[in-house]
């Protein structure tokens, strides 16, 4: 059945409240958005969504939106544990706190373009990519890699990986609490196991990029972000482990959702009430795969780091590359928020959408309080990715959140098809963009026809005043798994 969606202004779409829905729907959206969204199942989610027990205000969808595995990816929805709210692994994915970090540096773009080159093969020596991609020289033992599970970036920085300030500039400190390693598999244990400080495949990357326009003057300021200058974007989640965590818990949400008489109008949705044990126990595996994330992307902003000394031979003080910010986009986690005028303390799903905390907000790092959390919004490998900063009206209104990237229109196989008899890489080249990636068919399935326009996801995300842009950054050399 087709979803009906009303118009309520420039970039809000209703999804009114009919049948089981126990709340309606809200998608932020353009009218050229919505034109390719009702051609898809994503809006069916989002109603799909509204349907769960103890869901608190609308079930929420960001412009880059799409199909997914239960919920769109582009969804919030928050759930209050008092009401019977529930968690659902659905609403958090399969690549658990798969999120992305930057980089900022000291260099200007047309100073390291000489060695662009060298640069992007120390990169992609470095930094393991690939299906199925490990480390040969990080052997970690169970004790050890359960000390990952629970500390998070901390184990790294603690182990000569980073330092105390990279910590500050981390969602959450680089560590959710509550994770407890009783509670994964000892198939995820095995597969995490060599997986950590791995940048994997698909549409996760290492970006060497420049500053290409400054959108907000202070913001950048406090962001350290200026003109021609040189970051680095790092997308990569927790892999194989928190695939793995994924793949065990549904099969557990499934008859949980029997138990506890939960009536799915989509069995990927399948969920338990947060204080069940059920609830409880994959919480609590779901933080051990976040905790890993953290982790692995601490690791691989060391090697990012060692890889930049090498090939410009320049030492840490000239590089001066410090993290501006690291936010996750697939996390389930509990969060204050005042709906109405109570504040309650909500389960937050955010599914391929990202924390967006508005100045002013304690868990906004000190240096950033003043205009806002960082939100970190990669688009593709030939186009440009945004920096933008969180805003009040995202805290009002969708719970401190806002979109992640600029969304697939193509599948994977479809990009290879459209990508036949080209050279990307030659296509990149004439742009400027260097590329090493694992295989050709990762390139393929990754052309910029494969996304939306990030500029036009961001715009409305502007408009609707749940995030400010702060600057673009155009890719100069792209690692691909």
């Amino acid at each position: 059945m087709a979803v009906k969606v009303e118009r309520i202004d420039a970039c809000r779409w209703r999804i009114p409240k009919t049948g089981a829905m126990r709340t309606e729907g809200l998608v932020f959206a353009s009218e050229a958005l919505m034109r390719v969204l009702e051609k898809e199942q994503a809006l069916e989610q989002v109603r799909n969504v509204a349907t769960l027990p103890g869901i608190v205000g609308p079930s929420i969808a960001m412009p880059d939106i799409h199909w997914g595995y239960g919920f769109p990816i582009g969804g919030v929805a928050a759930f209050d544990p008092d009401e019977d709210g529930v968690v659902s692994p659905g609403g958090v994915g399969y690549d658990i706190n798969c999120g992305v970090r930057l980089l900022r540096s000291a260099l200007s773009a047309e100073e390291i373009r000489p060695q662009l080159g060298r640069l992007a093969d120390r990169l992609f020596h470095n930094v393991p990519s690939g299906v199925g991609s490990q480390r040969r020289d990080l052997k970690l033992s169970v004790h050890e890699e359960r000390k990952v599970l629970q500390q998070g970036a901390r184990w790294a920085v603690e182990h000569g990986f980073g330092s105390e300030e990279d910590l500050r500039h981390i969602e959450e400190g680089g560590v959710i609490p509550g994770a407890d390693p009783e509670l994964v598999s000892e198939r995820a244990l095995e597969r995490g196991r060599a997986q950590l400080g791995t940048l994997g495949s698909g549409n996760h990357f290492i970006e060497v990029q420049t500053v290409d326009e400054i959108g907000d003057a202070e913001a950048a300021e406090a962001l350290g972000l200026f003109p021609g200058q040189v970051t680095v974007t790092i997308h990569t989640g927790s892999r194989g482990f928190g695939y793995q965590v994924c793949d065990d818990y549904l099969r557990m949400m499934l008859a949980a959702s029997r138990k506890y008489g939960i009536e799915l109008p989509d069995r990927q949705l399948c969920c338990a009430p947060l204080l069940s044990p059920e609830g409880r126990q994959y919480l609590h595996a779901m933080a051990c795969a976040a905790n890993f994330a953290f982790a692995n992307r601490q690791l691989i902003t060391a090697w990012v780091r060692e890889s930049f000394a090498q090939a410009l031979e320049r030492g840490p003080g000239e590089l001066r590359l410090s993290l501006i910010y690291d936010v996750c986009h697939n996390i389930a986690k509990y969060e204050t928020h005042k709906v109405g005028k109570k504040e309650r303390r909500l389960c937050v799903h955010r599914k391929g959408a990202t924390r967006a905390f508005p100045p002013g907000h304690p868990e906004t790092p000190e240096l950033y309080r003043k205009v806002g959390q960082p939100v970190l919004i990669p688009g593709d490998m030939g186009r440009y990715s945004y920096v933008l900063v969180g805003t009040q009206g995202a805290f009002e209104e969708t719970f401190g959140s806002t979109c992640h990237g600029a969304g697939r229109v193509l599948s994977r196989h479809a990009s290879k098809k459209e990508a036949r008899g080209r050279n990307i890489e030659a296509e990149l080249a004439a742009r400027g963009i260097i590329i090493r990636a694992a295989s050709r068919a990762t390139v393929a399935e990754e052309i910029s026809e494969a996304y939306k326009d990030v500029m036009e996801v961001v715009n409305v995300v502007q408009q609707a005043g749940i995030g400010k842009i702060v600057a673009r950054l155009k890719p100069m050399a792209v690692i691909k798994g």
